[in-house]
Order: structure tokens, then sequence, then C-alpha cells
């Protein structure tokens, strides 16, 4: 007979373990708002917890919950908190995958159990009467609670708060509770959302004294009529009481409406009225903003006028703490958002900690709160099973979003519910909806993956390329429902923010300021999500054993993990400003433009500097009118001081500043800023004159010796110089890699598949004619005719020393270039960087917008973007001149045209190797590009590529390069 095990009978569902069943749980309070503002007492249970870490869900039993349970030889850690990053297990990434079998509502045996005790003692002024409530915030992903030994039930649905009625367990002096927490559960089919899976006890856990005659619910219902100037104010509570609004001199019974004269909530004045609710029990504080929202017209408005979301979507995220957050780093987010002119959030995917909607709240930011739902493995098996379409699972999908809508109804933040995110379509979506809809007709309901829009109010979509925008912005998509094409459309994500870029943002923006139909949308995303590991800098998928991952495909933020701006981020800034400052149609003018959706100009102050080669002459104030939203004006600049200098480059600068301190910035903080150019620059004159001559060193020319049988530069007025040879290879950023999931994305494996990161170098003549040293070349890859012919032409006038560059191609080529200029390595002691050009920070040719032209000063460190997986970074555009200096002598570089200018303490292809960021270790060079051209950046990492116009086409091409050394 075969001894081969019996595969395992399918359970009956009733036989179901408690976390394999589709139900939301058992045993918890219906859900209600949280207690934000209450004089309720609370008691904290956060901090450290007996903790012990099993494989298996049946691993051990339930004894640990008696309160004579010995826990003395646990371990501890802190909760809130993730268990894998606290010594116990390992965090994992997945995308979309699912990290287990897809046998809904099944899980694996293999599933981490952490079981959590917290002993606590209950203190003697605990109130004495009505209820106690035990709160939790948020577990990840189903948890199974104790108190006193008592069970109080389980629930699922990790980013969403859950209570037990225990005001009958709890004990004078000691109480212990006891929580298990399983790693996946039936709940995990529901929480499939492009983030690390960390589980744990990951929010606050409280205890709330509920007393008699408290309101176990309150909805604060604030409209505003804009065309009368008033608001109406209407508090519904589950026991009667009273409102009060000092400020309005408002005091009313619960259920009463009042309306007056009152300034309304935006997102650009988020104006708050405090109040309170009072009941027989309990004062609750009320922060009222009074805001309508409501499509109309096609349009999405907000207090009657069209909302434009620049926005992010932000996955609650730390570096050492994964999405245990503190109110201090929420707040930070908050400030670095609203700072750099961000003015929408969308919550993806599931509801933020409740304190992130309150600075919402408070500092201005439009919100778009997502339901704690996706589904997205269930793609790869053809939505088969999708819990969407199923019945049995519609119980925990209307458990969700009720929890999401009766915990942040009384937010003004909150202007959109979303439903949940790449979830397929099916009834169960559409029973949300229609809860949703019935209890909060106020607010409109959004959903981007059904493209039918039958649950929503929005059309929303996800990287669509700017060709398909301006077809939607001009009504000519006509591939869905005639109603779809009356609705506002967002797009809910785009500019994919992973690694360097994302590119052509601006152009995303002309699209939403020239038709209104087109509302703005959420760059993807906030923060990359690298886990602070001293192997790597930061760890991203895979680097913790993980069989099945998705890379650093979890790493695509506008901040990098520790919250330091990217260049993205400033770009962002610049496109989405709020005043657009460009160049006037007259000579010697500026338009100004007022892109605010509520506010005039009369919060700005406006300053000119007219500046010389990157050096200030004058300045002063700029008077601009108060132009209210839409309006624009033409300015005149002061004229300029003196006389231009001969061959200069001059320009005005235009300021755009607070002229008070807000809540979010200092008084002076730069909200815009422009540039009106003057006199143009001229094409710098070639060195000539000097003719070379042969010794036992090279060629001699000017400052500069080459090597007589390569051509290449040895020194240059006494540094030396490795190169400078044509160079076309860029270590490839993510975008370059594309998507894995569109083959036509990934364009870096196409230049590999080209090898265009091993193209060879020869050269077929080194020539002393006409005063000049003549080199010829060619460069070309392996197994292929397509090729670049190049001349280096050298001339020198006996102080400098100029390279002419011509490039020629061969062949049919189909493919861009990734760069195109020349590279050569100085001594590492050349760490020293000063440019004319775009700076501070980096730019590429859809990229960059935050750079400004003027005069920079660096260390060659500080030109990195250090970028979680290396890549391409630090290039500065636009540069005219740049020297690098050891401080007793800079070489000055000086281009024709303007260039890229990139050095680093490491090759190419060093760089390129690289797969984390201490693989990259300083050397005994500094390697210097100067490129005529780049490749834009794009967005194809998941979303479009780069525009035709950024596109580096092979094509003949002529530059030059003037060095010169200075002393002192």
């Amino acid at each position: 007979m075969s001894s081969a095990p019996r595969a395992k009978a399918a359970l009956p569902y009733a036989a179901l373990p408690y976390y394999e069943q589709t139900a939301p749980g058992t045993g918890c309070l219906p859900p209600r708002t949280g207690y934000a503002r209450t004089d309720a007492a609370r008691l904290p249970l956060s901090g450290g917890w007996r903790f012990r870490l099993a494989p298996r869900a049946d691993a051990h039993d339930d004894s640990f919950a008696d309160p004579a349970y010995d826990s003395g030889d646990w371990d501890r850690i802190e909760v809130p908190g993730h268990w894998v990053l606290q010594r116990h297990g390992a965090p994992a990434y997945t995308n979309t995958p699912y990290p287990f079998p897809l046998d809904p509502p099944r899980v694996p045996d293999e599933n981490p159990t952490g079981d959590h005790l917290r002993v606590f003692t209950l203190p003697a002024d605990w109130p004495a009467g009505g209820e106690s409530v035990l709160r939790f915030e948020g577990v990840d992903s189903c948890a199974r609670v104790w108190l006193n030994g008592v069970e109080l039930g389980e629930f699922k649905g990790s980013r969403l708060p859950h209570e037990f009625a225990v005001g009958g367990l709890l004990r004078t002096g000691r109480n212990v509770l006891a929580v298990r927490v399983h790693q996946w559960s039936a709940g995990s089919y529901l929480e499939d959302q492009d983030q690390w899976w960390l589980p744990g006890i990951f929010r606050e856990v409280n205890l709330w004294h509920r007393p008699d005659g408290t309101a176990a619910d309150h909805f604060v219902h604030a409209s505003w009529d804009h065309e009368r100037g008033e608001g109406t104010l209407r508090v519904e509570s589950t026991v009667p009481g009273r409102v009060r609004v000092p400020e309005l001199g408002l005091d009313l019974a619960t259920g009463e409406s009042a309306t007056l004269p009152v300034e309304p909530w935006s997102a650009e004045s988020p104006r708050l009225y405090a109040g309170e609710l009072a009941t027989g029990g309990e004062r609750v504080g009320l922060r009222v903003g009074f805001r309508t929202v409501a499509v109309e017209g096609g349009l999405l408005k907000a207090n009657g006028r069209r909302v434009l979301f620049r926005g992010v979507n932000r996955h609650e995220f730390h570096p050492e703490t994964g999405r245990a957050l503190d109110h201090e780093t929420m707040r930070a987010d908050l400030l670095l958002m609203k700072r750099h002119n961000i003015n929408a959030v969308r919550t993806s995917h599931y509801p933020p900690h409740p304190a992130f909607l309150d600075l919402c709240d408070e500092l201005g930011l439009w919100v778009i709160d997502e339901c704690d739902l996706e589904t997205h493995g269930f793609h790869a098996v053809g939505w088969r099973g999708n819990p969407v379409t199923e019945e049995r699972w519609t119980p925990a999908l209307l458990d969700r979003i009720a929890r999401t809508v009766e915990r942040d109804k009384n937010h003004p933040s909150v202007i959109v519910w979303s439903l949940g995110n790449e979830c397929g379509t099916g009834a169960g979506l559409s029973a949300m909806a229609d809860w949703a809809r019935r209890r909060d007709p106020g607010r409109p309901l959004h959903y981007e993956g059904d493209r039918s829009c039958a649950d929503t109010d929005l059309y929303s979509r996800m990287y669509a390329d700017h060709e398909e925008v301006g077809r939607i912005g001009r009504g000519e998509d006509r591939d869905g429902p005639p109603a779809r094409a009356e609705l506002p459309f967002l797009l809910c994500e785009y500019g994919h923010a992973m690694g360097n870029g994302p590119g052509g943002l601006a152009e995303y923006q002309r699209l939403f300021e020239t038709y209104p139909r087109c509302q703005g949308g959420f760059v993807w995303e906030w923060i990359d999500h690298g886990l602070a590991d001293p192997r790597f800098g930061f760890a991203y998928g895979g680097d913790f054993g993980e069989v099945l991952h998705d890379g650093n495909f979890v790493c695509d933020g506008l901040v990098l993990p520790d919250r330091t701006p990217s260049p993205g981020l400033d770009d962002y800034k610049r496109v989405i400003a709020p005043v657009r400052i460009e160049a006037g149609e007259s000579a010697g003018t500026v338009r100004i433009r007022n892109l605010h959706d509520v506010l005039d100009l009369g919060h700005l102050t406006f300053s000119w500097a007219y500046e010389a080669e990157g050096e200030e002459l004058s300045g002063g104030r700029l008077e601009v009118p108060p132009l209210e939203p839409g309006e624009q004006a033409e300015v005149k600049l002061p004229p300029a001081p003196g006389t231009p200098r001969p061959g200069g480059e001059s320009y005005w600068t235009v300021r755009a500043v607070l002229s008070e301190a807000a809540d979010w910035a200092p008084r002076g903080h730069e909200i815009a800023w422009g540039q009106v150019q003057d006199t143009a620059r001229r094409s710098p004159a070639p060195a000539t004159g000097t003719a070379p001559r042969a010794a036992d060193v090279g060629l001699l020319l000017g400052p500069g010796v080459l090597d007589a049988r390569t051509g290449e530069l040895v020194s240059v007025g006494g540094v030396p110089v490795r190169g400078p040879r044509v160079e076309v290879w860029r270590a490839p950023t993510d975008n370059d890699n594309g998507a894995p999931w569109l083959p036509e994305t990934e364009l870096a494996r196409r230049w590999r598949a080209l090898g265009l990161d091993r193209m060879r170098h020869r050269v077929d003549a080194v020539e002393s004619a006409d005063g000049a040293v003549v080199v010829r070349g060619r460069l070309a890859p392996d197994a292929s005719d397509l090729a670049l012919a190049t001349e280096l032409r050298w001339t020198s006038d006996g102080e400098r020393l100029t390279v002419a560059v011509r490039v020629t191609p061969e062949g049919e080529w189909q493919l861009p270039l990734p760069r195109l200029g020349l590279g050569l390595a100085l001594p590492r002691t050349m760490g020293g960087v000063r440019w004319f050009g775009a700076g501070p920070g980096e730019s590429y040719p859809d990229t960059g917008g935050g750079a400004r032209l003027g005069r920079w000063q660096q260390e060659v460190d500080a030109l990195q973007t250090r970028y979680v997986r290396p890549q391409e970074n630090g290039a500065r555009a636009g540069v005219r001149w740049a020297e690098l200096t050891d401080g007793d002598r800079a070489l000055r570089i000086t281009g024709d045209p303007e260039f890229w200018f990139t050095a680093r303490r490491w090759s190419t292809a060093e760089l390129d190797a690289a797969r984390h960021l201490t693989d990259l270790v300083p050397g005994d060079s500094v390697w210097v590009n100067l490129d005529h051209g780049q490749h834009g950046i794009g967005s194809a990492s998941c979303g479009p590529g780069v525009l035709p116009a950024h596109r580096l086409r092979v094509a003949r091409a002529r530059f030059a390069f003037t060095f010169e050394v200075l002393r002192g």
C-alpha cells in the first residue's frame, strides 16, 4: 500500500478557523467616529508588551490569555510596532502577487502568529459607572482578544479601528490584556496593497471610559452656500445634547440647524471653528469646517469652485518603524507637502492614522479617503475568485467601508470617499457604493478600476499618457458609456516617482490647466519604502530572503526613505506652483498668473533681482496687483542697471513669497519663481593660435599634453586627466528599465542587447595639422554594424585648450542614446565644484523644473542623489561653465553650447553595477561627464515613457569644450 499522505479535505465554512472566515469579526462594537478630543478618561496601552512568535497559527493553545500565565521568559516589543522590524521574522515585499497560494479564504499552515501580553493597572480614580471601551486603531492582519482571561472576540481589517465593550471585565489594580495576531487571514486577500507585508499591532491601543449619557456617535454636517456666503451647521448625535460654537455665538440642540455668515474651509484657507458637543456625561471637542462638495456641470467643485488636485498618493511609512508613525513624523510630512505646493492627498490604499486627517483639517489639504481594500493579485488568475464578485465576502466589504466612513466623516478635509484600489469589478463594490451614498450623500465616490464608472461620481484613471489625457479633456474619449463623458476626470496615479524622475510632469500640468474637465492628479507616490539596514543603506524587496518579491518597486517616492526631498519633489513644486511667473510678451515685462483655486495674490510679496553671469547686481520689491484666481497681468520690470558686460548673460529672477507666516511655513517662504532673459549668452570663442609640438611626454598644445598614440588628454595646466572620450552609456534609471509586464517599455534592456553598455572605442588617426591635433575614431557595439564616427579637434591659444567634437552616425539606428558627450577622470582631490547653469539640484530634459539659472557651489559628494537603487543621477543642466577645484587650482570647463555636467567618485560602470548604496565606494578619481545630450527620464517604470521632444535621437552632432586652469 502507498504511504503517501492524503490531501487535506476541504473544510466546510463553519469549520474553518476564525482567521480563515470571510466574516469581518465577532464581538466588536458598531463602527463610529473616534475620540480625538473628549474630556472622557483614557488609559493609553502603548509601550512595551510581552511577545512570543510561533511559525503557525496552531502552534500554541490559548492558555497565555489566563491572567495567571507566566510570560517571564517572553521577549519584549514596542506597541505600536511590527514584530518583523523588531528582530522577529522578516518583512517581505510584493507589488501585486499574494505571497501565498490563491485559495480564498484559506491561508497557509505557515502563518506567523504573534502572542502579545500587556499587564496594566487600572487607575484608582478610573470613573465608576458607564461603560469602558477597548479600542484598537490598527492591527495587521487578524487579531483575537482576551481581557482578564475572557475572550472579547476577533477582527480583521488591518487599517481600521475596532472596539470592544469591557466595563464589566475591568478590575481594580492589575489587568491582563492578551492579543493573538496572525500575519495571514482571510482579510489578507483584501489587503494586497503594494507595500511591505508587516504584521503586528501597529497603531495605538487605548482604554476609554464612556460615561452614562455619552453619545455613541455624532455626525457634523457643516455646509457652505457660495452664493449667499452662509454656512449651515447641524450635528447629529445618538443621544441629545448641546452644540456650542462660541466664535459664532451658536448654542444649538443636537439635530437643530443654524445658518449664518461664516468663512468657508478649503485647502488654501483651512478655516476651522472650535466648538463642542456637550451631552449628559461628556464634552467632545469639535473643529467645524464649513464646505460643500458637489459634481456640477461635469466638474468637481468645492464651495462652488472647480478643484485642481496638485496631489500625491501617500502610504504610511517610516524606514525604521514601518507603518507605525508618530505624530511628529506625520506633521513633518504634511509641512513638507504644503511647502512644495501640494494641496491634496489620496490615502493609498487605506484610511490613514486618524491624526493625519486632523492635521489635514488644520493645515489644509484636500483628501480622497480610500477604503482598506485591494485584491490586485487576482488578476494573475483572470480575476477568478475575486472577493468583490462573491456574495460571501460582501459583509466584510460593507464592514470596511462603514468603518472608513464612520471614523472619518467629521473631517472637512475629506471631500471624496474611495471604495478601494485595483479590485476589479463586482456586486460587492456596488453594495459598498450604495451604503456610502445612503450614509453620506454629501461626498462624491471614487474608484478607478471600473471604466464604466457605474458606482462612482468621478472618472479616474492611472497612468494615462499625455495624448489620452488630452483626448479626454477635449471630450474625444468615446470608448465608454455616454454618462462617463459627463464626469470630472482625474489621474488618481500618475508620474511614477521611482528613482530618478518622474519626467513629463510639466506637460501633464499644462493639460490640467487647459481642459477644465481634467482636474489634476496624484503623483505615485510620497515616499520610498526603503527599510533602514546597515548592510544596504536601505533595503528593498528580496533583501530579506524572499523568494517571491518585486525588488525596489517599493521605492517610488518623491522623498527618500529618510524624508530627504528628491529632485523630483523640487520639480513637482515648480510645476504645480499656484502662481505662474514667465516672460511677458513685451521686452522687460513679466507675466504673472494666479492659479490658486480660492486665494487672490494679496498674501504674497513679489521681488525681483537682476543678475549677470549668476551675480546679483540689483533687486527690490515688485508691485503686483492682488489678482483673483484665474486672472493674469503683465508687469513692467525695473530697467537693467548700467551697461551689460561684454558677452555676458543677464536676466531677472522674480520670486513670490509668503508675506506673513502660515501654519505650515515661515514668512518669506518661496511659493513660485520665474526668470526673464535680458541679454542672451554669446558662444565663447574657441582657443586657437598655438601650434602643437612633439615631446617625450606626448603632444604639447598650449597648457595641454596629449598622448601621441591615442590622442587622449594626459594633463591640462598640470592637472592630470584621463580621457576625454566620447561616451553614450549611463547607469539605467528605474524608468529606463521600464515595467517588466510591458516589454516595450524596457528601454535599458534593449540598450544592453544592442551593446551600448560595452561600446568599443577605436582610434583611426591622430594628426597634427593647421595648428590643431585631430583625433579620428569610431565608437561601436559588438556584433553590429551600427557605429558613431568621431572627430575630436584640439586647439589652443596658449592659455586655454579647446576640443571641438563631431559625431556622425553610421547605420540605421532604431533606439535613442542614453547620453552623448565626453567622459574624463580627474584626481580625487578635485572635489570642489562651482558652476554657472541650472541648480542647485539635478535636472534632465524632462525634469528639473525646480532648478534655476545661477552660480552654484557644492562638493562632488553633495552632487549625488542617493536613490535607494543606484542609477544615473546628479546631472546639472544648462551649464555654461563648471570648475573643479582642489582648493589651490581649478579646472574650468566652458561649453559651446550649454551642456549637462555630472561629477562623481565612481565610474559609470561602477554605478551601473551597484545594487545598493553601500556598493558605491569612492575611488581615486573624480569621474566627470560633459554631455551634449541626455535622453529624458519619463515615467515608464509604471507609466508613459519619454515624450518625443525629450528623446535623444541618434543624429549628427557638433559641440565643443574649452579647458583652462585657474590658480588660487
